[in-house]
């Protein structure tokens, strides 16, 4: 796997899996934005899950990772988004899947749900997979265009 520009952020549920997500990242040679939160003091994840998205939609970054207690917060808030595609994963089947089948471009992960042994192992198979393009490019585009519709 080569080395990415991944931007990370996370509320007060989830900072001390951040930290053991970036220490990870960089010893495996990733360059790495974090962009909060870095206190358990309460934080609203919406505001960290933007950041993160805009970073991933302008390029600034190649992927994002996004924490909170479940995952589910900062992926419903991500994927407001235009262009995000984050999915939640709990196990590196989903984590896959998310890749190779809905090019997801932000992981979201629980940090009350999933240890970090497994929150690690979640982050390397989900950076090590590609879109398996085919058959699935076709429904990522007919993603692209529900995001494109105004909805009333």
């Amino acid at each position: 796997m080569s080395a990415r520009r991944i931007v990370i952020g996370s509320d007060h549920a989830a900072v001390a899996l951040k930290a053991e997500i970036v220490k990870e990242l960089t010893a495996a040679g990733h360059s790495v934005e974090d962009v909060g939160t870095f206190t358990t003091d309460s934080v609203d994840y919406p505001d960290i899950a933007a950041q993160v998205a805009a970073a991933v939609t302008t390029g600034t970054g190649a992927a994002g990772i996004l924490l909170c207690g479940t995952g589910i917060g900062v992926a419903i808030a991500a994927n407001k988004c235009h262009g995000i595609r984050a999915a939640v994963c709990h196990d590196t089947t989903t984590a896959r899947l998310s890749r190779q089948h809905n090019d997801a471009n932000v992981l979201c992960l629980g940090g009350r749900i999933i240890g970090s042994a497994v929150a690690l192992d979640i982050v390397n198979c989900w950076l090590a997979t590609s879109f398996d393009g085919g058959r699935h490019e076709r429904r990522i585009l007919k993603i692209s265009a529900i995001e494109k519709k105004e909805h009333r």
